[in-house]
C-alpha cells in the first residue's frame, strides 16, 4: 500500500467521523459541506425508502426537521472499508446512532444500527460525500433516567 492510499482512506475515514459529530451538534449548514453541491441521500429502515434527498439545502432543511424534536444526537462509528480508484471511492461504515428525548414527561433513548454506503469524489483536493445509502437496521427504544 502506498501512502497516497493510506492517507487517503485516513481522509475518507475523517470525513464521515465530521458528517457523524456535526450531525450529533446540529451544526446541518456545516454538515451538508461535506456533501458535494448536488449530492443524494436516501434512508432506509426495515427495508423500504423512508427518506430521498437531493443537494445541500434540501438535506439541511430535512436533518434540522427529523431531528428538532432529540435533545441529544451521538453516533457511534465502528468498522469502515474504502475502494479508491483515482479520484473517486466507496466506502461502507457501520454506526451506532443514539437520540434522547423528551416525549410525554418521559426521557426516551432511541439507539439505531445502521450502515452507510457511500461513494466520494474528490473535489478542489478534497474528498466530499456524493451519494449516501443509510440502512437503518434495527432500532430500540427505551425510558431512561437522568441523575
Amino acid at each position: 500500500m502506498n501512502n497516497t492510499l493510506t492517507e487517503d482512506k485516513i481522509l475518507l475515514k475523517e470525513l464521515i467521523d465530521k458528517v457523524s459529530m456535526l450531525g450529533d451538534e446540529k451544526d446541518f449548514h456545516n454538515q451538508v459541506q461535506l456533501f458535494t453541491e448536488n449530492a443524494s441521500s436516501e434512508t432506509k429502515a426495515d427495508g423500504k425508502v423512508i427518506m430521498e434527498l437531493k443537494g445541500r439545502e434540501v438535506m439541511a432543511k430535512a436533518f434540522a426537521e427529523f431531528l428538532k424534536d432529540v435533545d441529544i444526537v451521538y453516533h457511534f462509528n465502528g468498522p469502515s472499508l474504502f475502494t479508491i480508484r483515482g479520484n473517486e471511492a466507496t466506502g461502507t461504515c457501520y454506526c451506532l446512532i443514539t437520540l434522547i428525548s423528551n416525549q410525554k414527561e418521559k426521557k426516551i433513548m432511541t439507539t439505531v444500527g445502521a450502515v452507510y454506503k457511500d461513494r466520494y469524489v474528490r473535489q478542489d483536493d478534497r474528498w466530499l460525500i456524493d451519494r449516501r445509502i443509510g440502512d437503518f437496521l434495527w432500532q430500540q427504544e427505551r425510558e431512561i433516567y437522568s441523575t
